[in-house]
């Protein structure tokens, strides 16, 4: 096996050539600006720097105030990469970081460093809430400006699936066609010429340490693994489950998921209508808890209105959990062309025939098979990807 060395004060990886012999390639030093260190983001952060061939510090902020964090945690982080004496071979910024920004204020530091930026998720398309104010009071175009400034800053653009990528590009000349003069129709073109897919790396395989077995010929389990918040549609979900418990169809409901601030009314409604069909409710206390639950599960069904990827969907059919999917949003490219009929509904109707059939026919519902799809966005996979794409970028 191959042992690395420190050149220069640098790591070098070891690589064995086709012969099988040993050669060094120097590491590059990859510095993550992550103004929003929680939840997906955190764990994609933490998750490509334990798996990368290169160096990876991650540079970031508390997962709180997301409006703040957009407007200000470019100049905090900019402060700290000073501070912290950092250096680097290449900066990796996400959609929450003003990366215009942020390389202004190291311009001296920074300066002929490479720099790309990943979208997670992007505010030109994301649907706001009803009760936030600020779209009708005209200040929500500030975030879809950050959007397209660190784009247009950044010497590579990554976008974590196809229809993100194509939602975000194909509403670019509409959002700056909607400014009084100089709409810059070219920054589209510009953006477009430098962006690609890079999928959402994800610890997939850490999901079968807490592997348990499913009780043979137990009741069917709904699982709901979203967070509860508005955009994710629980409406129609709990809609479907008691439509379905009224015709009698038997089956059991979990609850997980993140609840941020005010949470639907629908998740307290649901307990009343459901009642003892809830076996959980609430969020899991840690990684191991929230595995077991979707090793039980039988059916994911999403409702989502909004989806720029779906880790939630990726980490329930790596479990063995049969998905239920819209025809629309990131979840068709989920799975192949062919399976679709399987697995993606259309509409309201769509979706109470496909979950009801699932139900009634649990034996198949349970070996549907819809693990194979997700393996491909485990770290060992695309660890490797990112490494390759981002070395391009830095021609390194």
């Amino acid at each position: 096996m191959c042992a690395g060395r420190s050149v220069g004060g640098f790591v070098t990886r070891p690589l064995a050539g086709a012969d099988g012999a040993c050669y060094d390639r120097r590491a590059m030093r990859i510095v993550i600006l992550e103004p929003w260190l929680a939840g997906s983001h955190g764990a994609w952060a933490s998750g490509y720097a334990a798996r990368s061939a290169h160096e990876v510090s991650v540079l970031g902020l508390p997962g709180r105030h997301w409006k703040w964090r957009m407007h200000g945690g470019a100049v905090t982080l900019a402060r700290r990469y000073r501070e912290e004496g950092h250096g680097a071979d290449l900066l990796l910024a996400t959609d929450m970081c003003d990366l215009a920004l942020f390389l202004a204020l190291t311009r001296d530091l920074a300066a002929g460093t490479p720099a790309a930026v990943f979208f997670h998720e992007n505010q030109l398309t994301y649907p706001w809430p009803g009760d936030d104010p600020d779209p009708a009071l005209g200040r929500d175009v500030h975030y879809a400006f950050v959007n397209l400034a660190s784009a247009l800053a950044a010497d590579a653009v990554f976008f974590n699936s196809p229809y993100h990528m194509a939602d975000f590009l194909g509403a670019l000349p509409g959002f700056l066609g909607a400014f009084p003069d100089f709409r810059e129709r070219g920054a589209a073109r510009a953006i477009e010429a430098k962006s690609r897919v890079l999928p959402l790396g994800i610890d997939l395989a850490g999901l079968d340490r807490h592997r348990v077995a499913r009780e043979p010929g137990a009741t069917p389990l709904i699982l709901w693994n979203h967070r509860w918040e508005y955009d994710k549609g629980p409406e129609e979900f709990f809609r479907a489950l008691r439509l379905l418990a009224g015709e009698g169809l038997d089956f059991r409901v979990t609850l997980l998921g993140e609840s941020g601030g005010e949470r639907p009314a629908v998740f307290e409604e649901a307990q009343e209508t459901l009642g003892s069909r809830i076996v959980h409710r609430g969020f899991a206390p840690d990684r191991a808890d929230y595995a077991r639950w979707l090793w039980r599960a039988d059916i994911l069904p999403v409702t989502a209105r909004h989806e720029f990827f779906g880790t939630s969907v990726v980490e329930g059919m790596y479990c063995g959990v049969c998905p239920v999917l819209p025809r629309r949003l990131a979840y068709p490219g989920h799975i192949p062309e062919e399976r679709h009929g399987e697995f993606l509904y259309d509409g309201f109707d769509g979706l109470v025939t496909m979950l009801r059939r699932r139900i009634e026919r649990i034996d198949e519902t349970r070996t549907a098979g819809a693990r194979s799809f997700a393996e491909r966005y485990d770290w060992a996979t695309l660890a490797p990807a990112y490494d390759a794409a981002l070395e391009a970028v830095a021609g390194h």
